[in-house]
């Protein structure tokens, strides 16, 4: 085939495919609530920056229930997403995902229920470059006594009790005034933000069993998504590349998973898309894709 001739046909193929949220809205209804946000800047011709796609995982499937092209990262373009997950009758009850102000606001306007889990990872690695703990040894002892607090194991009251000894050690005995304060301030921070960062937990007790505390599922499907973005380099319209993502959408959910490990090994064989499938009903016949698997 020729150059033209492919192109022409992967343009019909990419027309033929269902739109994503309405895929979900069809087939599926067997999620766990648990959805992780985030997204990737792509380039769009027209647009002076790269502009956000934003896309959801449910954590105990894996699958993307939705997930959209928006022209900027605000309340709006989360108020959206948001709003395509209540049309889907998505059972949001924790979204784990950074700091964010708009889609806080979003949120809780949406699903005023729902509890927001800040992302671990992003919110020590803040607080590791404030303290410029990679490159000077000052805070080093500090911060790892600090992270040690952020583990999954270690239960409410536990945990506040390590965080007394922390700021009796470092802060209350930290003889100049400068780091004295530093430091303070972030402690403060942690127990301003206490309900966001562990908002899994409830007095100890496991308010969300099997909830993540990062967005790391989130960055390796964007792994995946950067390999096939590299050869694009672009999209020549909004519309383009609305389409192409919604492809690797479908996609990603009906391609077998293979390198699940620990309490995701029961995953490997099966596509996301499986997981959520309404009972009853047969794996959906997406231009030839058909299940790897029995229907777990």
């Amino acid at each position: 085939m020729s150059l033209g001739a492919t192109y022409r046909r992967i343009e019909n193929e990419l027309e033929a495919l269902p739109d994503n949220t309405s895929l979900s809205r069809t087939y599926c209804n067997r999620w766990s609530g648990r959805l992780v946000i985030d997204g990737k800047y792509v380039k769009v011709k027209g647009y002076e920056k790269k502009i956000p796609f934003i896309y959801g995982i449910d954590y105990l499937t894996h699958d993307i229930p939705v997930g959209l092209l928006a022209p900027s990262e605000n309340y709006f373009a989360y108020a959206k997403l948001f709003s395509l997950l209540k049309s889907i009758n998505y059972p949001l009850q924790l979204t784990v995902a950074d700091e964010n102000a708009p889609l806080e606001k979003a949120l809780f306007i949406s699903y005023p229920r729902a509890k927001l889990q800040l992302c671990h990872n992003h919110y020590l690695e803040n607080i590791r470059e404030s303290l410029l703990v990679r490159t000077e040894e000052e805070f080093q002892g500090f911060f790892f006594r600090l992270r040690q607090t952020f583990r999954a194991e270690i239960i409410s009251r536990k945990r506040q009790t390590l965080f007394h000894d922390i700021y009796q050690d470092y802060v209350l005995d930290q003889v100049r005034e400068q780091e004295k304060e530093m430091l303070k301030a972030i402690m403060i921070d942690i127990q301003r933000k206490y309900n966001k960062l562990f908002a899994y937990e409830n007095n100890g007790n496991d308010y969300f069993p099997h909830s993540p505390q990062t967005t790391n599922i989130v960055e390796s499907y964007n792994s995946h998504l950067q390999g096939r973005l590299k050869s694009i380099k672009g999209f020549e319209s909004f519309y383009s590349a609305k389409r192409f993502l919604n492809a690797w959408l479908i996609r990603r959910r009906t391609k077998t998973l293979t390198d699940c490990n620990k309490r995701f090994k029961h995953l490997n064989g099966f596509a996301p898309l499986q997981m959520s499938l309404k009972r009853g009903l047969p794996y959906p016949q997406i231009i030839g894709l058909n299940p790897p698997k029995k229907h777990p």
